[in-house]
């Protein structure tokens, strides 16, 4: 079906008589109708106004009550046979709480990354030597992401070496896989083993130490948050800044990498 626009104006003499152009050149200038109907499928505006429709819980016909809108139209504006007017568009928007603008916003594309393991590269731990764990970012990929997750393998460790405690801003999950892992965190101090695990606040200095006589490996996922929601422990352990004191790797030209281990 065809589609139409509710409000499409035709051209009046008072538009036209004052502009000499020839219908040539008005036809050069005017915007490509297929042009202006792709931009107009591509802000999926009837998608946007189901979607809001349906987490209300809201019919066609009580949708049709608030706006003065029949519903059989309405149907047609979600099913994109026909294109709003910005009134009637501005009367939906006032439905839901939303600005005129929430239709014709960019939409966030989808996040979808496969992280093969023949992808991988396993680091290990940097400013202690020698390290007591690698690790392996599980979404470096991904840009802008809110979480890190990796697997780590923790090395049993000799001598009397003491694990050295770090903070880093926001939370961690750790999940163990296998072995035996002794956890210190603030004044607590546990051993997990394989299937256990623990969630806890990261600007709280923690440290990991291997319990047994096997590495011991594990899936952490650090949850990002600025240092400012944690002002005294943050000062209390000494830092100035969102990096961890047991920082992961630099690329080579100094910068941060987005594979660092922040766990």
């Amino acid at each position: 079906m065809e589609k139409r626009n509710d409000d499409e104006e035709e051209p009046t003499a008072e538009m036209t008589d004052h502009v000499d152009v020839t219908s040539e050149e008005i036809q050069k200038t005017q915007a490509d109708p297929e042009t202006a109907e792709r931009f107009i499928a591509e802000k999926h505006i009837g998608d946007r106004i189901r979607r809001l429709r349906l987490k209300k819980s809201m019919g066609l016909v009580e949708l049709g009550r608030h706006t003065g809108l029949s519903a059989s139209f309405l149907s047609q504006l979600e099913t994109g046979r026909v294109v709003p007017t910005l009134r009637n568009l501005a009367r939906i928007a006032m439905v839901f709480s939303k600005d005129l603008s929430y239709f014709f916003e960019s939409e966030p594309a989808a996040i979808f990354r496969v992280h093969r393991q023949k992808d991988r590269v396993r680091l290990p731990q940097t400013g202690v030597e020698p390290p007591t764990y690698t690790f392996e970012s599980l979404g470096f990929m991904v840009p802008d992401r809110h979480m890190d997750p990796y697997f780590a393998e923790f090395i049993p460790m000799t001598g009397d070496t003491e694990p050295k405690a770090h903070v880093h801003p926001g939370f961690e999950f750790l999940y163990l896989l296998n072995g035996e892992l002794e956890l210190t965190h603030g004044e607590h101090q546990t051993v997990l083993a394989a299937g256990d695990s623990v969630y806890f606040d990261s600007a709280t200095p923690h440290s990991y130490r291997c319990a047994g006589q096997t590495p011991a490996g594990a899936i952490i996922v650090t949850m990002h948050q600025p240092l400012q929601a944690q002002p005294s422990r943050s000062q209390a352990a000494g830092t100035s800044g969102p990096r961890p004191l047991s920082a992961g790797p630099q690329r080579a030209n100094g910068s941060e990498d987005g594979a660092e281990g922040r766990f």
